[in-house]
């Protein structure tokens, strides 16, 4: 991992488009710059470790992240995949505890930590700031739950579909229209994700493929037809 990122790389104007940040002004932003380290990342890089300490939340600003955990036996299961503009972290970083799962690049890209001082020199100025990331906080619980959820509650083939249609508003559904959806990672990547095999995401894919639903193109997926795949998902 090369900490010397681009040199001409605007933090703080990067800051001021995020959620988290975009209420404050200059002198805020620039306060939070100071508290931060602007990291490139290569793919397969470690961003940190299950049981290292947690001083900073991180921004992920190019590229993609992946969040897992390992079992005992070395098993491992992707907890979530951070997309550009997202954060992580956040949470951990208030308990004064170590990190409890790991997290590595997928990509080349480029990775924002902003340090906890700096937050908390934020919070302290501002409690509108506190709230903001309680949101933030809130939001991330928020999606745990409904994978949680999902797991217990929904078959394979019906995480696989909610996946295919995760991004399609349901008036794309409604109009019968052919969608399509680029995996953003590896097929055994999205198939942890979901909790489930390798072998079982392919098979679910295959039958949808052979039941004229969806049409396979390496990690590009067809959508033939989102109302079918839709109302296949509740059956």
């Amino acid at each position: 991992m090369d900490t010397r990122a681009r040199p001409n790389f605007d933090i703080a104007r990067f800051l001021s488009v995020v959620p988290l940040f975009q209420e404050m002004d200059a002198e805020e932003l620039w306060r939070i710059e100071q508290g931060s380290q602007l990291r490139r990342l290569a793919r397969g890089d470690m961003v940190f470790r299950f049981g290292e300490p947690c001083e900073a939340f991180h921004l992920c600003v190019t590229g993609q992240i992946k969040l897992f955990v390992l079992s005992p036996a070395g098993q491992e299961k992707v907890i979530e995949i951070i997309s550009p503009g997202q954060s992580f972290a956040e949470a951990l970083m208030f308990t004064d505890r170590p990190y409890i799962l790991n997290a590595q690049a997928l990509s080349d890209g480029l990775l924002l930590s902003i340090g906890k001082d700096a937050v908390v020199g934020e919070i302290e100025r501002d409690p509108r700031f506190a709230l903001r990331m309680l949101a933030g906080i809130s939001r991330r619980l928020h999606g745990l739950v409904h994978d949680v959820e999902a797991y217990a509650l929904h078959s394979g083939a019906q995480r696989v579909i909610g996946y295919l249609l995760r991004c399609q508003t349901s008036d794309d559904c409604a109009e019968g229209a052919a969608l399509t959806v680029s995996l953003p990672v590896s097929k055994a990547t999205i198939a942890s994700r979901l909790s489930l095999t390798p072998e079982y995401f392919s098979r679910v894919l295959h039958e949808l493929e052979a039941a004229g639903l969806i049409r396979v193109d390496r990690r590009e997926i067809h959508i033939l037809d989102a109302e079918r795949l839709a109302e296949y998902k509740i059956q």
